[in-house]
């Protein structure tokens, strides 16, 4: 089989690098060993944002400071909660990814691609030849070296997310994004949650402070430093911290990162370049050290959001088909963590701008005396909440964090 573009994967980089190959009138084939859809859809961002509200909801209901409005909230249904979770996730791959490949007239191939020669991938035996070859196999779960991890059955976020039994204790090693909202979304449902490692490393330290005060209020365990050893005893798993603190779990899941799914692609044959991480090598361009293969996703190094990942595959396709040099531009790029309350910044952080030479004027306002909606909000919840922007000026510039109820997100250009 012959095409003009070959794309190894089927999440949201590979989809996006489809569609605009298509736009280009280019003959496309996605190969996927596994489901449809990759990351944020099946086991990512869909999944649990769903159970971040429902868990939400159930917490509000608990916890109402409202005069003369009575809520209670009744036993979590787990199991009907993953049901309801797995029918969007079924029903959004379907509309999303593989009605979208129906009506765009691109293949989706099943089985496990691996590379041949520099030229040539072979899917399940069957050798497919393309003019370009995007690779597009995402991230998965990454597994620290702790000592004694191996002697217990831990969670990942992937597996969190299919558990039919509330965990009673649950400790979470790693406390970036997922690690953060994984925390809160168990702690709200129920369980006695503590989380372990530096709170969102790449935040604010004013925006980080805020959460963690809202998690510790909402009955978060913290322990700040580094797990060193895991021991399985009667009373349950113990973690063992580097500043000699320790945190007991029934159960624990790790949140430590994620690494490039390349294993199995058989990169060496192919003349492809792994960095010291495992992730694959690109220019700016996103092109590989073999000339003919570009790379998108979060199978490179990079910042690991749907929305990176989708731009990302569309500028490998537009590259490998036109013959271009566009890049993908991360000035003002926007972070959010999907807690109570969010955090989320765009463009550098205070210390970024300070490292760029660039001379620097910053201005941080807690708008909570001053904003009607932050007022009411922050009454109405079991915790503070704060709207709290900090500006940062420097060069052409201007980048905003902001942490808040229902915050928004915006990027300025002076």
């Amino acid at each position: 089989m012959d095409y003009d573009l070959l794309v190894i994967g089927s999440g949201s980089a590979a989809f996006a690098a489809g569609i605009e190959a298509r736009s280009l009138g280019a003959s496309v084939a996605l190969v996927e060993q596994a489901t449809v859809g990759g990351t944020c859809v099946n086991v990512g961002c869909v999944p649990s944002k769903t159970l971040l509200a429902a868990a939400g909801i159930t917490a509000q209901s608990r916890h109402n400071n409202f005069k003369g409005l009575a809520t209670s909230s009744g036993p979590i249904d787990l199991e009907a909660l993953i049901t309801q979770k797995d029918e969007l996730v079924s029903h959004l791959r379907q509309s999303k990814y593989e009605d979208v490949a129906k009506s765009l007239g691109f293949e989706i191939l099943k089985g496990k691609a691996r590379f041949v020669d520099q030229d040539t991938v072979m899917v399940d035996g069957n050798v497919i030849f393309a003019k370009s070859i995007i690779v597009a196999t995402g991230a998965e779960p990454a597994v620290p070296n702790i000592r004694g991890l191996d002697s217990i059955d831990y969670l990942t976020s992937t597996t969190a997310m299919d558990l039919r039994t509330l965990p009673k204790r649950l400790v979470v090693i790693g406390a970036g994004f997922v690690g953060v909202e994984q925390a809160q979304l168990f702690s709200q449902l129920g369980s006695t949650v503590t989380l372990c490692g530096r709170l969102l490393p790449s935040a604010e330290p004013e925006l980080t402070a805020i959460l963690d005060q809202v998690l510790k209020d909402d009955g978060v365990g913290r322990c700040t430093s580094r797990v060193v050893s895991i021991e399985r005893r009667n009373d349950g798993i113990v973690i063992h911290c580097e500043d000699g603190s320790t945190a007991v779990g029934d159960q624990v899941l790790i949140a430590t990162g994620r690494r490039s799914r390349v294993h199995d692609l058989n990169v060496n044959e192919g003349d492809i370049a792994l960095d010291e991480r495992g992730r694959i090598k690109v220019d700016a361009t996103l092109r590989t050290s073999n000339p003919k293969v570009w790379a998108a996703g979060d199978v490179v190094a990079g910042p690991q959001f749907v929305y990176v990942a989708a731009t990302s595959g569309r500028v490998a396709a537009h590259n490998a088909i036109t013959g271009s040099s566009e890049v993908v531009d991360f000035t003002g790029l926007p972070h959010i963590a999907f807690t109570t309350p969010q955090l989320a910044w765009s463009g550098l952080t205070e210390e970024e701008a300070r490292k760029s030479g660039s001379a620097v004027e910053v201005r941080t306002l807690s708008l909570i005396k001053y904003r009607g909606r932050s007022l009411i909000v922050k009454r109405a919840a079991r915790s503070n909440w704060w709207l709290t922007p900090k500006r940062i000026d420097f060069s052409v510039h201007t980048c905003w964090q902001i942490t808040g109820a229902n915050c928004y997100l915006r990027r300025l250009w002076r």
